[in-house]
């Protein structure tokens, strides 16, 4: 946006874009190894268990002999976008001015395929450097209905993967996700109003509302990226693919009666599967 070749000079262009002038010479400091190891060590832990917050992770961490301030921690775990899951309010906090939808799940039975779609974004570390994965699943089948990387949280690649599904599988009748200012967006919200689908987000301290999701996550993580040391993005996104393939088509899940999401997804199945 700022052009240094521009006869308005820097400073009357940052002031245009609405910028600070400090912000445009700023460049970025690379991610240490040391804080990248600790981002995946975190990851690990949070998974495991999602109720620590900065000071039980400091806690754990230091059992395992690795002296971490609490407040790297924390540092550490707002650039993964991750943050202790337990009843309080304001969970996930929406950009200014984004509405907020009511949450439409409450004793809602969910007994069939493309009635609730949910979406939720997560961090993936590489050997050097991080990703981040979101994923359109559908409820009743967990089945993976679409998935993108990005190097950023921008709202642009969540899009992305919301079309992709809607292009591939139809349309759900509800949409669930948390109030992340990806998911609050108009630009997000309104292509699921365009195709008449009712929008439903995570309420302040329900915490469980994208369990579903989250099941997913660790699935995904401890039977493939945990395994693996990724070099660059596209190696990421060619072995996660082949992955997600998996998790799709092969793997048996204990919670479906140890048939794949695919069996679930395109087969109508009894009503003792309804979640």
């Amino acid at each position: 946006m700022i052009d240094p070749t521009h006869d308005l000079p820097i400073k009357q262009q940052a002031e245009a874009l609405g910028i600070s002038r400090s912000s445009v010479y700023y460049k970025p400091r690379p991610i240490s190894a040391e804080d990248l190891w600790l981002m995946r060590r975190i990851d690990e832990l949070h998974l495991n268990y999602p109720f620590a917050g900065s000071r039980m992770l400091r806690d754990l961490l230091g059992q395992q002999g690795l002296e971490v301030g609490r407040r790297h921690i924390a540092t550490l775990m707002r650039r993964m976008c991750i943050e202790a899951i337990y009843r309080r309010p304001n969970t996930s906090k929406p950009a200014l001015g984004h509405r907020i939808y009511p949450y439409l799940l409450c004793g809602l039975a969910v007994t069939r395929p493309n009635q609730v779609w949910a979406m939720d974004i997560t961090y993936i570390p590489m050997a050097r450097g991080f990703v981040y994965l979101t994923a359109v699943v559908d409820w009743f089948s967990r089945r993976v209905l679409a998935w993108k990387l990005s190097i950023t949280m921008e709202t642009s690649f969540c899009i992305e993967a919301l079309e992709e599904a809607l292009s591939k599988n139809g349309k759900p009748e509800i949409f669930n996700t948390d109030q992340g200012s990806q998911f609050t967006s108009e630009a997000f919200t309104g292509r699921l109003k365009e195709n008449g689908i009712a929008i439903s987000m995570d309420g302040k301290g329900r915490w469980r509302d994208n369990v579903f999701v989250e099941r997913v996550w660790k699935s995904i993580k401890y039977e493939e990226v945990y395994l693996h040391a990724y070099a660059s993005v596209h190696e990421a996104r060619a072995s996660l693919g082949h992955n997600l393939a998996f998790y799709n088509s092969i793997r048996p899940h204990s919670s479906l009666k140890a048939l794949t999401p695919d069996q679930v997804y395109f087969n109508r199945l009894p009503d003792t599967l309804a979640a």
